[in-house]
């Protein structure tokens, strides 16, 4: 297989970038900063709109394809981020960093990305993690198998579109949805993988009652969240931070609420990452959210970013 030396991307660029008020006020366009102005940037789906019911509204075009969302509700007390991702955009790509030495001192999101991947154009937290600073499901960075959990996962491959499915071992092999596999100790040197849990859309249904009478206290109280949406249809994947813990101001969602919203933006699969201290979104190196934390950003032990390389758009989908 290709393998793409993600350590040498290209510098971030913005592709246009505004302000929309929708509701009670409307502001005048601040940049987050390093961006020439351009074309505002299509807005949310009409049902993630409604859903939300906006008073306040950002839209930021980070790249070709790849755009940040803001949104303060005035429906409930939510703060809202998120990247829109063209999965047909081919120069946009995936990438998961790790601890190294794996089990070694936890870091921010944004000193995981500066170390690895420091021309990453968006990043957020991943996995939940163990005391031991493992992380709890299934971890690939560039083909190498990190874990051993069958938690459902975030996958993706040079030259593919992304994908939010389960995972399972057939001895040394990891079996990944219905078509991949990944062999421990022996690195491809593409696959990228980080779990989440619990999976919250498959098919487009809520995945049972999403773990609300195992786990009442994290899945039905309004808390950070960060999560995955891919919409197959609209051709889009979704990368989705909550602030919260401010009451009254911005209080996080129910994994229900979650749910509905990554529903309402059109995912057909969706999959919850770590939350809590540990949500925080990246955009061109800026902490965008707030996080929980009154130390701020919570050191986690990897992440997801998002990467930009042309030299993606020469590799054939599958």
């Amino acid at each position: 297989m290709d393998t793409v030396d993600l350590s040498k991307l290209m510098p971030p660029r913005c592709s246009g970038q505004g302000w929309r008020g929708l509701g009670a006020l409307a502001l005048a366009f601040v940049a987050l900063g390093g961006c020439s102005s351009g074309p505002d940037p299509a807005p949310l789906p009409e049902a993630a709109l409604a859903f939300l019911d906006p008073a306040l509204v950002k839209a930021e075009g980070i790249a070709d394809g790849l755009v940040y969302h803001w949104v303060e509700s005035q429906r409930e007390p939510w703060t809202v981020h998120l990247l829109e991702v063209d999965i047909d955009q081919c120069a946009l790509g995936f990438g998961v960093i790790g601890l190294a030495p794996r089990g070694s001192e936890r870091q921010t999101v944004a000193m995981l990305v500066e170390g690895r991947f420091p021309a990453a154009l968006a990043a957020v937290n991943g996995d939940f993690f163990t005391p031991e600073n493992e992380p709890l499901g299934i971890e690939a960075s560039e083909g190498t198998i990190q874990g051993s959990t069958t938690r459902p996962v975030f996958a993706w491959r040079p030259g593919a579109p992304p994908q939010l499915t389960a995972v399972s071992w057939q001895g040394d092999t990891l079996q990944i949805g219905d078509d991949w596999r990944l062999v421990r100790g022996e690195p491809d040197g593409a696959t990228e993988l980080v779990a989440g849990f619990p999976a919250l859309i498959r098919g487009g249904e809520w995945v049972g009652d999403l773990e609300g009478e195992a786990r009442p206290a994290f899945a039905l109280a309004r808390h950070p969240r960060t999560a995955l949406g891919l919409d197959t249809v609209g051709r889009r994947f979704w990368i989705v931070v909550l602030d919260g813990r401010r009451e009254g101001v911005s209080e996080g969602m129910t994994l229900p609420e979650l749910a509905t919203l990554l529903q309402a933006l059109g995912a057909t699969e969706a999959l919850n990452l770590d939350g809590g201290g540990s949500s925080t979104m990246l955009v061109n190196g800026r902490v965008v959210s707030r996080p929980s934390d009154p130390l701020g950003p919570r050191p986690v032990v990897n992440a997801l970013t998002v990467v930009e390389d042309p030299s993606l758009c020469g590799l054939a989908q599958p």
